[in-house]
């Protein structure tokens, strides 16, 4: 089973926006996200709607921020990415008839609603500008300058996506 990574893909991005001065095009994004730009327009599309980004087209154009990155959480951003699954588990039959299973799925049920109720909490106790904070601490541990011009996409993971 594949992993949903568009919550993940998208804090990538917004982190990459909040590093650059101006506008960001669609293609820049993309190949920070490993896709290609029509796929960046669209998920952009819908923070925009959330207020989150906003765009410019033509020449010198391009996507920025929008939001306060103080005041903006990660379970706001999670929430305009269409919120999606926290939890790859779910009950074998929804109505069951059987005793058992009616037991276990009660069980079950309690679990994934506090388990999710635990993940969505703590996503909206991070902002944006935490995270970003955390970035930079990393940058300045890892004996980079935050001004460095390859910070933006030297990434130690890029040999995970080539697999």
């Amino acid at each position: 089973m594949s992993l949903d990574t568009r919550l993940s893909g998208i804090l990538h991005v917004l982190l990459h926006m909040a590093e650059h001065r101006g506008p960001v095009t669609s293609e820049v994004l993309a190949r920070a996200m490993y896709t290609n730009p029509v796929v960046v327009r669209r998920v952009m599309a819908g923070l925009r709607e959330q207020g989150l980004v906003t765009s410019v087209k033509g020449h010198g154009g391009g996507w920025t921020i929008a939001c306060d990155m103080e005041r903006t959480t990660l379970r706001q951003v999670y929430d305009a990415v269409g919120s999606p699954a926290l939890i790859a588990l779910g009950n074998r039959s929804e109505r069951p008839t059987c005793l058992v299973e009616q037991a276990v799925n009660a069980a079950l049920d309690e679990t994934f609603r506090e388990a999710e109720a635990l993940m969505l909490e703590r996503l909206g106790g991070v902002s944006l500008a935490a995270l970003s904070a955390d970035f930079h601490r990393r940058m300045v541990a890892g004996g980079y300058s935050i001004g460095h011009p390859h910070h933006h996409h030297d990434h130690s993971h890029d040999a995970e996506h080539s697999k």
